[in-house]
């Protein structure tokens, strides 16, 4: 079975940082493309962060220069370093990736920024 799993969210406070781990049976990584995504309550899902499979990064302007997504080929896993982290940050973090045009999604997440 192909799973797509989010680990390493919680409650912090602003300017904090957090890493968030998405490891996966069933997929290769390195072979393909892999996103971040987060939804707040009310709000769209968000593109954050992608990688490719050539280990090109994308990010959306509202985190770019404090987030930073990651590939450990050997563990088979994505990571998405977040730093500075701000209230607006809070949301649920899904990890995404697209196979024969079938999309993926872990079950995500829960990051909490808050005083």
């Amino acid at each position: 079975q192909v799973q797509l799993v989010e680990s390493g969210g919680g409650l912090v406070q602003p300017g904090e940082s957090l890493r968030l781990s998405c490891a996966s049976t069933g997929f290769i990584f390195r072979i393909r493309t892999v996103d971040w995504y987060r939804q707040a309550p009310g709000n769209q899902r968000e593109l954050v962060a992608t990688l490719t499979s050539s280990s090109l990064t994308r990010y959306a302007d509202s985190v770019k220069g404090r987030f930073t997504i990651s590939r450990d080929d050997a563990k088979n896993t994505v990571y998405l370093e977040m730093n500075r982290l701000k209230p607006e940050d809070s949301a649920v973090y899904f990890c995404h990736t697209v196979r024969q045009g079938l999309d993926y999604w872990g079950q995500g997440t829960q990051v909490t920024v808050s005083s």
